[in-house]
């Protein structure tokens, strides 16, 4: 597999998970719930991480881990715009452009200093509806998107969510 099919897969493997996190209702306890949930599994590894949940460009939900810095928080808000901008998570944006190729802020019009091309944010939606997102920062990108699937998919079992559309 060459690389531009590899970055293709990382890409449709990215919005395949995402797409399976669609929820009947998600309001502040469950942002509370949830950013909780990220911060003991993240705690519990020592990982050095920033976590944030965002509904619209309000931050409903917010925890730095020891090691962390305001460099995560850039980023989140970073990755956030991405998601935002385009309806896909962060590391689903990253792979699609590593995959197309050419040089995504030159074509978009997009400054790096305003948008990610990184793996850690994914979008939270209700019913289909993009109402925010939820982002760790201080992994590895991938890394950073899979600790965010994995708690979003257990808190869609917790609280009974409606699933994949």
């Amino acid at each position: 597999m060459n690389e531009t099919d590899r970055w293709q897969a990382a890409c449709e493997h990215a919005l395949a998970d995402e797409n399976t996190l669609d929820y009947d209702r998600f309001g502040h306890d469950d942002a509370w719930a949830l950013g909780s949930r990220i911060v003991e599994f993240a705690a519990a590894q020592r990982h050095p991480i920033a976590v944030a949940i965002v509904f619209g460009e309000q931050r409903v939900f917010h925890a730095a881990l020891a090691g962390s810095a305001a460099t995560n928080d850039d980023w989140l808000a970073r990755k956030f715009r991405t998601v935002a901008r385009h309806n896909c998570s962060s590391w689903a944006m990253a792979c699609r452009v590593r995959a197309n190729g050419g040089d995504f802020f030159a074509e978009s019009g997009y400054a790096p200093a305003d948008f990610a091309l990184a793996g850690g944010a994914v979008p939270l939606r209700v019913r289909g509806s993009l109402i925010g997102a939820v982002g760790v920062s201080g992994l590895a990108e991938e890394d950073d998107h899979r600790v965010v699937i994995d708690a979003m998919r257990a808190h869609l079992i917790t609280c009974g969510g409606s699933g994949a559309r």
